[in-house]
């Protein structure tokens, strides 16, 4: 392909401006300039139109998704049946039933949680607590720790 060079290159054909195109020639001197022609005040007050309420019987066409329980409530009820287990033959897990408790009252406070399986846990975390302090009373007792 070959570029025509001179005169022979083609001469751009410019149409006249449409109507919607404002032709004034000071219109836009700098980009920002102020042109004058504001209805209001940037502050004045705007018209407000009156709504209608929305309807409350519409049919429901999206409802957010149920939120899944995370499980917090089991996990605090395995952690106090290990408790409970190992505090009938030591008296040293007795920190496995605190954590269980203690999981289990977060549990109780998170709204999506099973409150049937957290008090379970609660109440075999403390359980598992008690027997601990009861194996340690008694090994206590018998080194004659308490005079």
């Amino acid at each position: 392909m070959t570029i025509p060079h001179g005169d022979e290159r083609p001469k751009p054909i410019v149409d006249a401006a449409s109507p919607d195109v404002d032709a004034t020639a000071g219109s836009s001197a700098l980009p920002g300039m102020h042109r004058g022609g504001f209805q209001r005040l940037p502050t004045a007050p705007v018209n407000v139109t009156t709504q209608s309420a929305p309807t409350l019987d519409a049919p429901l066409e999206w409802a957010p998704p149920v939120p899944v329980s995370r499980g917090l409530a089991g996990w605090a009820l395995g952690i106090s049946i290990i408790g409970l287990v190992v505090s009938l033959v030591v008296g040293w897990g007795f920190p496995i039933g605190l954590v269980a408790a203690i999981t289990a009252i977060v549990a109780l406070r998170r709204p999506f949680e099973s409150r049937q399986v957290a008090v379970w846990a609660l109440i075999l975390g403390l359980v598992s607590v008690l027997y601990s302090a009861g194996w340690l009373w008694r090994a206590a007792s018998r080194a004659n720790l308490f005079g």
